[in-house]
Order: C-alpha cells, then sequence, then structure tokens
C-alpha cells in the first residue's frame, strides 16, 4: 500500500516542478472593439430586442396577409373554373 503513495508523491512533485517550469503570461486584457463603420450602436440591449420583436411581428403580419390573399385568389379562382 505504501507502493501507491510514493509513486503519488513523486507524480505530485514532478507535476510542481513542471509547472514552476512553465512561463506564465499575465492574461490578455479584453477591450471594447470600435464599432464597425455603417453599423448603428443601439442605446441598450432592450432596445435592440424591442426592434427585432417588432420586425419579427412586422414579418408575421406580412406572412399572415400572404397567406390569406393567396387562399383568396385560390378560392376566387375554384369559383371561377365551376362556372
Amino acid at each position: 500500500m505504501a507502493n501507491w503513495k510514493t509513486d503519488l508523491a513523486a507524480f505530485v512533485e514532478e507535476t510542481t516542478a513542471f509547472a514552476k517550469s512553465l512561463r506564465v503570461e499575465p492574461p490578455m486584457t479584453h477591450t471594447i472593439p470600435d464599432p464597425i463603420p455603417g453599423v448603428k450602436r443601439m442605446d441598450s440591449e432592450r432596445e435592440e430586442i424591442r426592434q427585432r420583436v417588432a420586425k419579427f411581428q412586422a414579418h408575421q403580419q406580412r406572412l399572415i396577409k400572404d397567406r390569406k390573399d393567396y387562399a383568396a385568389s385560390e378560392w376566387e379562382r375554384m369559383i371561377a373554373s365551376r362556372r
């Protein structure tokens, strides 16, 4: 049982020596890049979310209108073909 304890101690010692031999550099500082030219920066994330939701709702309304228009035109075409 003592054998694994000596192996573990040797491994810890070897690992510690290896870690000390590494040259550790300080972490890079994170900087926020300048906005891309031509891209309007949002004042807040909430405003961006509001705009995205509004665009999505408008898109959904267009799809609903297009679907109703298509259904109405198909209905009229089917009635016209029966005459």
